[in-house]
């Protein structure tokens, strides 16, 4: 069964919650929106009331993904679904719905202990968004593709491609194996891919949050800013070869990466054939020493056993 259709909402924890105000807006470009009831920084990339959460916390770690599903009924049947699969689903209380702004609110956890919500009914504000810099597109690309795509770490990848697609029912748009890298992308919609697992053995978490201009010129002035604002472009420009997106991937106040990227590609699942890439890039995408050093994301060591 395939009810979701968008990646809605992304919620992390950090003690550098209050930088992400300044980063999200003065680089990313994005609007800050009024804080969340614990403070946490929240940011707006469309429409929307905020696609980007920051809660205040000890240390940095993944909070959950939210997942959006189009109205009341397939919230319902998909929840029935999950259930019929073995997966515990909890509906979330209600100051929880209030505070993502939804309709109704369910969350599981997935094989690796990962926060998942499912929500309808966001709250929209058409007409609204204002970005916090001078982006010559006017935002970003979301609509009915969503925020963007997440990358997360998985230990399993059979265990997550398992759950993912087979229960969750996201259809696989490609996968990259190399002597370094296997990941496979995934999509809900027309965006190449809304998520994407990536296979680091023992380590559970996420990659990086991928945000699209709609302007390639906004892709260069980002970064320009990151240059003035002394933020880290840990891989260079370059073009992946899966979905033909022109990015920088850059650091955040937090452990994890965004990708910040003009371009991507658009599937048609009455035509879409699946591949195997052995290179993640066409070009470009240049590893810098940070990058090489630095833990991949916001990650911890995965004490359970995955179920496949």
């Amino acid at each position: 069964m395939n009810a979701i259709s968008e990646l809605s909402y992304l919620g992390i924890v950090s003690p550098a919650y209050e930088e992400w105000i300044g980063y999200g807006t003065n680089v990313l470009g994005a609007e800050a929106a009024p804080a969340g009831p614990d403070g946490a920084t929240r940011l707006r990339v469309d429409d929307m009331g905020y696609r980007i959460a920051v809660h205040p916390g000890e240390e940095d770690r993944l909070g959950y993904v939210g997942w959006g599903v189009a109205n009341e009924r397939h919230l319902a049947e998909f929840v029935a679904h999950l259930r019929s699969h073995g997966v515990e689903v909890h509906h979330a209380d209600e100051q929880t719905i209030a505070e993502r702004q939804a309709a109704d609110v369910y969350w599981f956890a997935d094989p690796f202990g990962i926060r998942h919500e499912l929500a309808w009914g966001r709250s929209s504000y058409p007409g609204t968004f204002t970005p916090g810099r001078r982006l010559e597109g006017k935002g970003f690309v979301t609509g009915d593709l969503g925020l963007g795509h997440v990358v997360l770490i998985v230990p399993d990848i059979e265990a997550a491609n398992a759950f993912y697609a087979d229960v969750l029912g996201f259809r696989l748009s490609d996968r990259i194996i190399s002597d370094i890298f296997n990941l496979r992308f995934y999509h809900c919609n027309e965006r190449h891919h809304s998520l994407a697992v990536a296979h680091i053995p023992g380590m559970v978490g996420i990659n990086h949050l991928m945000l699209e201009v709609r302007d390639f010129d906004d892709l260069g002035h980002c970064i320009d800013l990151c240059g003035e604002n002394d933020v880290d472009i840990l891989l260079s420009l370059g073009r992946h070869t899966n979905d033909l997106m022109t990015s920088i991937y850059i650091a955040t106040p937090s452990g994890m990466q965004v990708e910040y990227g003009y371009g991507g590609l658009r599937v048609d699942d009455l035509t879409w054939i699946a591949r195997t890439n052995h290179h993640p890039s066409i070009w470009g995408h240049h590893r810098s020493e940070r990058y090489m050093t630095a833990p991949p994301g916001i990650v911890h060591k995965f004490e359970g056993q995955a179920t496949r």
